[in-house]
């Protein structure tokens, strides 16, 4: 048999697979088992994440991985902040 590595598509299917069965805890285990792996995250990384905390209606996580994406240089877009903004009415956080 032969041993498959893991690369940045194979986490982002993942942990978009986490988002849709809102388990978020495992989306940022996954995340984490990335960056012990030297593997790299990108938009859709931690979109997916957001999405699984969107799902999962916890707005501070949410908001701590997109505050975390700007300080490393990894840009957000569209599907990005939508999951961010969902999270946060999911959590009822209006202000």
């Amino acid at each position: 048999l032969h041993q498959v590595t893991a690369d940045t598509i194979t986490y982002n299917a993942a942990i978009s697979a986490c988002a849709k069965s809102r388990q978020w805890r495992r989306a940022f285990q996954l995340m984490k088992d990335m960056k012990a792996n030297g593997v790299p995250a990108d938009t859709i990384t931690y979109s997916a994440a957001i999405g699984a905390c969107e799902k999962a209606r916890k707005w501070q996580p949410a908001l701590q991985l997109l505050e975390e994406m700007g300080s490393i240089g990894i840009p957000a877009n569209t599907i990005t902040y939508s999951a961010a903004i969902n999270a946060c009415e999911n959590g009822r956080q209006w202000n």
